[in-house]
């Protein structure tokens, strides 16, 4: 069977991807998660570039790895440089890693206009540096930089530096699409040609900017290149990296390539989940096999043919890459959503067809009007809870006020001005009647603590739950103040998380409607419920 080693660069050209910036502590942890998937190789950063990477080198020496081997990440010695003089080569040799990784010129007009060398200083440079670690007990590898865009303008010469560092001793001659720009056939074409003068395993490093670093990495692996370099989630510089996320799920499940266990691949999608974490990112829902829409159904036709056959709409199950499959209610979805869904979710399904078509109808009306349930599950459910036979809600609302008054008070600096919001609220608590009064930050902080106030007589319990996050969109921007808005809730007990929504021209009313979800839900799943 073809063996390809996994070669992640997550924690050195993913880093340079605009918005993160990892700790030491962070780059340790994900280390850590990279070789619990199988990854062969983890380039760790470049020593001596900056205190951090200097760091994490030195920390790193104490991790123990099970599959993973660690790789410090540097350049050739520098142009006019000798190598027993050169910081970067000392400075990689300082990471006392195993397996080196230098970039090398490529493209001879790189090596003319930005490294203002000549094409035969540039040679020296990669067979001297190379020599140098080589002869220091280490393994290196050659990242030959901008390969395809050299061999385009100039195919004897970029020929000529991966001859100079094979002849120098690398193991490996990694072919990088750096400007991420090259086509499938044409990379097809340039391997090709390396392959008729090189018998060195090659590797590919494909950059994204095409949208094709992925499918050139899977077509290079086609092609007989052995090493395939990537990033968690495709992150990277500009349009980042070939994502290792879609690449491994593809290597072993499409390609039949045995790069990781069954079990290694299972944890790909909480593994992808937690590095975004890390890199404070929000994981981009249509990733492929990690995202939480990757086995997402809306439309109705499609949960139907799902409810015959589970692969009629999905192409691997879900459960290979330990994500799971959703299903989501909007007014493109059928009866079959309605079912699909409350099984899924533990809710009780409508009393009757008729009921569940009438269900539907509804969910589309409301739609129409704003609301979307793909997103607040929560309130869905609640649809659900509602139409069963002695459903009694815990609490109704009579009637409530907000008010937000406008006024100056006086300061040692002068005269400043302050708001104030007020929130009154009747609500009907088994017959009985509250009317409860709290000021807040705004409006919709006064709502909250005047429910709360009024509920927690009734249901102590509900002192644990609290307002996570809260999120308005203008769905009409061109009807400006009079716009239908949407509000999404999301709430927590601290155990777990839940999501509401509400939908009104009155913004008011919109995260009134999302606020009492968000308590009824809680209630309902706690059983404190009358039926």
């Amino acid at each position: 069977m073809l063996q390809v080693e996994l070669y992640d660069t997550t924690l050195r050209d993913g880093a340079q991807q605009e918005g993160i910036s990892f700790s030491v502590e962070d780059k340790l942890k994900i280390v850590r998660e990279l070789d619990s998937i199988g990854i062969d190789f983890i380039e760790g950063g470049w020593p001596g570039s900056n205190p951090k990477d200097t760091e994490f080198f030195e920390k790193a020496r104490s991790l123990q790895l099970s599959n993973a081997r660690l790789v410090a990440f540097g350049s050739t010695r520098r142009h006019g440089n000798s190598v027993e003089n050169d910081d970067y080569l000392r400075w990689l040799l300082e990471a006392e890693t195993e397996v080196i990784t230098i970039v090398g010129k490529c493209w001879d007009e790189h090596v003319t206009r930005v490294l203002r060398a000549t094409l035969a200083e540039n040679l020296a440079m990669i067979k001297e540096s190379v020599a140098y670690l080589k002869d220091r007990g280490r393994r290196v590898f050659f990242d030959a930089e901008h390969f395809f865009d050299g061999y385009k303008a100039n195919p004897e010469y970029s020929l000529e530096t991966l001859l100079c560092a094979i002849g120098a001793g690398v193991e490996r001659v990694i072919l990088c699409d750096t400007n991420g720009g090259t086509l499938p056939q044409n990379l097809v074409g340039t391997i090709a040609a390396v392959q008729k003068i090189i018998t060195s395993p090659l590797g590919i490093h494909a950059h994204n900017d095409a949208g094709l670093a992925v499918a050139n990495s899977l077509i290079a692996v086609q092609a007989g290149v052995k090493q395939v370099h990537g990033t968690i989630n495709g992150y990277g510089e500009r349009c980042g990296n070939a994502n290792m996320c879609s690449i491994i799920p593809n290597l072993k499940i499409k390609m039949g390539i045995n790069c990781v266990s069954s079990e290694q691949l299972q944890r790909i999608t909480e593994v992808s989940r937690y590095i975004s974490e890390l890199a404070n990112l929000p994981h981009h829902a249509g990733l492929p096999y990690v995202g939480t829409n990757a086995f997402a159904h809306k439309a109705g036709m499609h949960v139907a043919g799902m409810l015959k056959w589970e692969h009629s709409y999905q192409h691997v199950d879900p459960l290979l890459v330990g994500n799971s499959r959703r299903v989501s209610v909007s007014e493109l979805s059928g009866v079959g959503n309605i079912i699909y869904k409350a099984k899924e979710r533990g809710v009780p399904l409508p009393p009757t067809p008729k009921q569940s078509r009438q269900i539907l109808e509804h969910i589309k009306f409301l739609e129409n009007q704003g609301f979307q349930y793909g997103s607040a599950e929560a309130s869905f459910d609640l649809l659900l809870y509602r139409v069963q036979d002695g459903y009694c809600p815990p609490f109704e609302l009579v009637d409530f006020m907000v008010v937000v008054e406008k006024r100056r008070r006086l300061s040692v600096k002068g005269s400043e001005d302050e708001s104030a919001a007020e929130a009154t609220i009747k609500i009907k608590v088994d017959g009985e009647v509250v009317h409860t009064a709290a000021g807040g930050d705004g409006p919709v902080n006064a709502l909250d603590k005047a429910l709360r106030k009024a509920l927690i007589q009734f249901y102590p319990d509900l002192a644990s739950v609290t307002l996570t996050d809260y999120k308005v969109r203008i769905l009409e921007e061109t009807a400006g103040t009079a716009s239908q808005v949407r509000v999404l809730i999301e709430s927590s007990d601290g155990k777990e998380r839940w999501r509401t929504v509400g939908s009104s021209t009155n913004i008011i009313e919109a995260s009134w409607l999302a606020l009492v979800d968000s308590f009824e839900y809680w209630l309902v799943k706690h059983d404190t419920v009358r039926r």
